[in-house]
Parts: C-alpha cells; sequence; structure tokens
C-alpha cells in the first residue's frame, strides 16, 4: 500500500499539503506520545460518527455508513492499544491540539449547512490521517511501520465516506464550503505547535530543543 493506489492517491490530491519532513522526525522520537493521541483519535473518530448518527436518525445513508465506520475506528483503538501493550507504553491523558477544535469552529450552527461541515471536517480528519499513516511507513522501524501501513486504506475509505456524505446531503457543489476548510487545515498542519500529537503541526523548536 503506497502513495501509488488510487485510494491514496485521492486523498494526496486533496490535502492542500504535505505534512512538513519535520513532524515525522518528531513523531520517530516521540512514539509513546504518537501511540497514546493515535488511541485518542481512533476512540474520538467512533465517537463522533456515533454523535452523528444520534443527531440525524432520519438519515438513513448516513446510518449505514457511518455504523460501519464507528465499528471500524473501535477496532483501530484496540489495535493500537495493543500496540501500546506490547511496547509497554502506560496509557495516560494527553491534551487535545488545536487542530479538531479549530476546525470545527468553523462549522456553520444551522442546518443543512451544520452537517454538511461536519461531514467536510471528518472527511478533511480521515485524509489527514492517512497521509500521515503513509509517511510513517517511511520513518518507522519494523512491526510499527508494517501496522501503519496496513491502516492505510481503511482511512482513505473513511475519508471517501465522510466526502460522500457531505456531497450526498448537500443541495449544492460543496466545493465553496469545503476550500475554506482546507486552507485552514493546512495552516494547522504547518504551523509550529507547543505540544506534539498526532494531528499537531510540527513541535515549536524551542520545545523540541527542550524535549532533548
Amino acid at each position: 500500500m503506497t502513495a501509488s493506489d488510487a485510494s491514496v492517491q485521492d486523498v494526496l490530491e486533496f490535502l492542500r499539503c504535505p505534512t512538513p519532513d519535520i513532524w515525522f522526525a518528531q513523531a520517530a522520537e516521540r512514539i509513546p506520545t504518537l501511540l497514546i493521541d493515535h488511541a485518542n483519535c481512533e476512540k474520538k473518530a467512533a465517537g463522533t460518527a456515533l454523535s452523528l448518527m444520534y443527531r440525524y436518525v432520519d438519515r438513513q445513508e448516513l446510518l449505514q455508513r457511518l455504523s460501519r465506520l464507528a465499528r471500524e475506528e473501535l477496532s483501530h483503538f484496540e489495535q493500537v492499544h495493543r500496540e501500546m501493550m506490547a511496547r509497554d507504553v502506560p496509557y495516560r491523558h494527553l491534551s487535545p491540539s488545536r487542530y479538531a477544535s479549530a476546525l470545527r469552529k468553523m462549522v456553520s450552527t444551522a442546518e443543512p449547512d451544520r452537517l454538511v461541515d461536519t461531514l467536510l471536517v471528518g472527511a478533511i480528519v480521515e485524509a489527514r490521517s492517512c497521509e500521515r499513516f503513509l509517511g510513517l511507513v517511511e520513518v518507522l522501524d519494523g512491526p510499527l511501520a508494517h501496522f501503519y501501513e496496513r491502516l492505510l486504506l481503511s482511512e482513505a475509505r473513511h475519508f471517501k465516506a465522510y466526502l460522500t456524505l457531505a456531497e450526498h446531503y448537500s443541495s449544492e457543489p460543496v466545493a465553496p464550503r469545503l476550500e475554506p476548510l482546507l486552507e485552514r487545515e493546512a495552516f494547522l498542519s504547518r504551523a509550529p505547535d507547543q505540544e506534539f500529537r498526532f494531528h499537531s503541526g510540527p513541535l515549536a523548536e524551542s520545545r523540541t530543543a527542550a524535549a532533548r
């Protein structure tokens, strides 16, 4: 599973920028934090899907697609947690990154735009996860690289599921709503961050030096 796979290539073309190389270098030096926050992300992804299912009980296509997605996200959480246990990484609380909350602030509060925006944010988050899995395969060694390689295509499917649902429930082309979200996401993925997280930007240089 590489960038040449059609579904993964769709993800790379969707995003407005790649993750900076320095983020991957920092990830390779912070495996415990990477795994813990990845586990948190999988739980949150399952929770988001379930929340949408509770909120929009009359949307049959949404219920079917997100039910399957939620089950797969919980399976991914279990797999990440097993990787943590195999490496004696204790599960602990981590503060969330600014990434998801910053994107959610751009979601409309009025329907039907609220649903469409939420689905577009879901597509963006899944796309960035897929892109970072691909990069982690290149910088990590051995079993952990294979682990992230196994998750690649499922993240690409999740991206497509959210994007398809957004297009399905929107009464007009989604591009005008999607573009500002993608621009904001590109900024969040590249701008220096104060804490390293799975969806953070690169750790600021002063914090990188302190960590070493």
